[in-house]
């Protein structure tokens, strides 16, 4: 009898001894468990699985967020000493109106660097821009040919001058200019001490803008560019006939 009590004990603690190895060896390593073994395995291993479900879809996407305006402009109107108002017809045109109302003739002055400015038309939403035969055009994407620099003249009437672009011997600047008769003029042909060249800006507010170069164009049908004339010439299109400024010219 006492026998037989010793072995059912014996028997008994080496199921439980069999027991803790199985749950320890499921909890070292889940993957080797084998069916025949007891539950001990098999619920680590649905229990891991549904964790790492739950954690994968609990990632979220990360939304882009877009840039925030930084930039302090202008909307304005620019008024030629010449008697007429810039604009920047639908087609990209550039010329001069006496239509003060006109919303073709409202521009946006947006601050790209010391006393350098970007001129964007409000209704199109093209850049102003100057190539290097002195010829203005309208620009979809702005381009270091769409920097102008701003300067007040002495009789208090501003001038727009290229960024890029001056005359090859003298170093003489080339500017935005309208003549008498409302014609957009070659920026090699416009003095800066004649009328055709200077401007008054007259605020209507000032707006807040992103960096020209991150705006987002893909709304925008228009495509390629073309010269304000009404022609449109594919010269103005063409190289040569400028002088391209050093990054410390441009800085002066």
């Amino acid at each position: 009898m006492a026998a037989a009590i010793a072995s059912s004990l014996i028997r008994q603690k080496r199921e439980r001894e069999r027991e803790k190895a199985n749950a320890c060896r499921c909890a070292s390593s889940p993957n080797i468990c084998k069916a025949g073994d007891r539950g001990p395995c098999e619920k680590p291993s649905k229990l891991n699985v549904f964790s790492r479900v739950k954690l994968f879809g609990s990632k979220k996407r990360k939304r882009i967020s877009r840039p925030e305006p930084q930039l302090k402009g202008i909307v304005t109107r620019l008024y030629s000493r010449t008697g007429f108002c810039l604009q920047m017809q639908a087609d990209g045109t550039i010329d001069g109106t006496k239509d003060e109302d006109n919303s073709y003739a409202v521009f946006n002055l947006i601050p790209v660097g010391l006393r350098v400015v970007a001129i964007q038309g409000v209704q199109t939403k093209l850049y102003l821009a100057m190539n290097n035969d002195g010829f203005l055009y309208t620009s979809e994407h702005f381009t270091p040919e769409c920097k102008f620099k701003e300067s007040v003249f002495e009789n208090y009437y501003v001038t727009y001058s290229s960024m890029l672009y001056r005359q090859q011997q003298s170093g003489r600047a080339w500017y935005l200019g309208l003549n008498k008769e409302g014609v957009i003029m070659k920026g090699n042909h416009v003095k800066k001490n004649k009328p055709s060249g200077h401007f008054i800006p007259k605020p209507l507010k000032v707006a807040m803008y992103r960096e020209p170069s991150l705006h987002d164009l893909t709304e925008f049908s228009r495509s390629g560019s073309g010269t304000p004339t009404k022609s449109r010439s594919a010269s103005a299109l063409l190289n040569g006939g400028g002088k391209t400024l050093s990054q410390n010219e441009q800085s002066t």
